[in-house]
């Protein structure tokens, strides 16, 4: 064989492969961003009607527990503290609704097909949802401490008397750490029962009645008492709302989150992982 005829067939051996490498290439689709996947999981938070209406009652029962504290509470009770503590009461139970409904509209919804059909791989679209099911508690709840702002200033012009800015930067720190923490108990539930009323239900019966027998039982038992900080997760969280936190109460969250928050969501992840969607 001359080395023309050596030399063109080495030429389209190298063109060949570059031909199938192009066609490799262009078959192979692109990496979809995480950036995108958390901004689709976010905006699917606010398409549905109902979506809209769970955040929008969110600003809705801010404002009214803003006015129920200027209308009723006593003049000397009209402190920064009594707006934040009225406006906390509902975001403690609208918030982790927003993170079930977040991963229950899934299976409930049946789009969980489509959705790890466009993005097969599961755990990224379960941590897109974390991310913004944190990301809309941590700014509803400085959009709460803003209505009680206003709230504060409007209550003390009605009634005349000083303005009282009782709640300081760390207390809103640990305010909002309380809050994302029961948010991610509503999301662990969604992730390891997949069904939106068998979640709700469930977060009820945890924030409820554990909390009540727990209570109980420490009242009833001395050897308990001592374990309770340990062991009870709403006990553990509720120090937060205090203001402050010990080296000890820090460990009573963790132990206590680990148990209650930790466990259950690995146990969920990996049923989400290897569970069938239909």
């Amino acid at each position: 064989m001359s080395s023309v005829a050596v030399q063109q067939t080495d030429t389209e051996k190298i063109h060949g492969q570059t031909r199938g490498e192009r066609r490799r290439r262009a078959v192979e689709p692109a990496r979809i961003p995480t950036s995108r996947v958390i901004g689709v999981e976010l905006q699917k938070m606010f398409d549905t009607r109902s979506g809209f209406w769970l955040m929008a009652s969110i600003l809705i029962a801010n404002v009214l527990a803003t006015g129920a504290v200027i209308l009723w509470a006593p003049d000397d009770q009209l402190t920064y503290d009594t707006f934040a503590a009225a406006i906390g009461f509902p975001m403690a139970v609208i918030l982790p609704m927003i993170a079930i409904l977040s991963v229950t509209g899934e299976w409930s919804q049946r789009s969980g097909l489509t959705t790890f059909t466009l993005v097969p791989h599961r755990g990224r679209v379960i941590f897109a949802k974390a991310v913004g099911a944190v990301s809309i508690g941590v700014v509803s709840m400085l959009v709460a401490f803003g209505v009680g702002a206003l709230g504060n200033l409007l209550g003390t012009a009605i009634t005349g008397t000083g303005l009282v800015w009782d709640v300081s930067f760390a207390e809103f720190a640990y305010i909002i750490l309380a809050n994302v923490l029961g948010m991610m108990v509503g999301f662990m539930l969604g992730v390891l029962i997949r069904n939106s009323a068998g979640a709700i239900v469930s977060y009820f019966v945890y924030s409820l009645v554990l909390p009540t027998i727990f209570g109980l039982l420490a009242g009833a038992q001395s050897w308990f008492k001592d374990l309770q900080p340990w062991v009870d997760f709403n006990f553990a969280q509720g120090q937060l709302f205090n203001g402050s936190m010990t080296g000890e109460q820090w460990a009573h969250l963790g132990v206590a989150s680990a148990i209650w928050l930790v466990l259950p969501l690995v146990v969920g992840l990996t049923m989400v992982m290897r569970s069938e969607v239909k």
